[in-house]
């Protein structure tokens, strides 16, 4: 397997059920409503839905980053202080959406060539705390940056879900609906 086939078809399909979730936000609350669930938050220590679309859309960017050894473009900057002031600032469900459909587009112009890293290739994964982690290209993408990625996605999806948004496993997998056969 490939760097590029396991990051960016699971990056770019969970944005897309994610992109997903929020229109079903819009489309089922009162008007200015869904604005307001960007706020909203699983624990207090928590951070806010706003900032774990935000915290996504950065983990994607970042692996598309490490694994071709591109120095990080502005927008990881960007969403970083957009995500760290979600809890005060949230914005709303239009600019979510519009990073959203940033990062697709970024993921949808990566060639597999642009990810053809050895896998063994080091990464060197500095934390904004100092702490820093030592590992191949291949650890990285598996168990840090789709790890990652993946905890900001299910932090969203279960806010909406505490929030009463009707979300169900449909609605995590939509991707792989065009590959569900019925019968035995």
């Amino acid at each position: 397997m490939s760097l590029h086939s396991l990051t960016v078809p699971t990056f770019t399909q969970m944005l897309r059920a994610l992109s997903g979730w929020l229109s079903k936000t819009e489309a089922h609350a009162e008007p200015g409503a869904a604005d307001a669930l960007l706020a909203a938050r699983l624990a207090p220590d928590m951070f806010p839905l706003a900032t774990q679309i935000r915290f996504a859309c950065v983990q994607a960017h970042e692996a598309a980053c490490r694994l071709r050894g591109a120095e990080f473009p502005p927008v990881i900057d960007e969403l970083l202080d957009e995500g760290r002031a979600g809890g005060e600032a949230p914005g709303s469900m239009a600019s979510a959406q519009a990073r959203i459909e940033e990062t697709v587009a970024m993921l949808e112009s990566l060639a597999p060539a642009d990810l053809d890293m050895d896998l063994e290739s080091p990464v060197v994964h500095t934390l904004a705390n100092g702490m820093v982690f030592d590992l191949t290209a291949e650890e990285y993408a598996r168990d840090w940056a789709i790890g990652q990625f993946y905890f900001h996605v299910m932090t969203a999806y279960a806010i909406l879900r505490a929030q009463g948004v009707a979300l169900g496993k449909a609605d995590y997998i939509p991707h792989l609906l065009p590959r569900l056969r019925t019968g035995g």
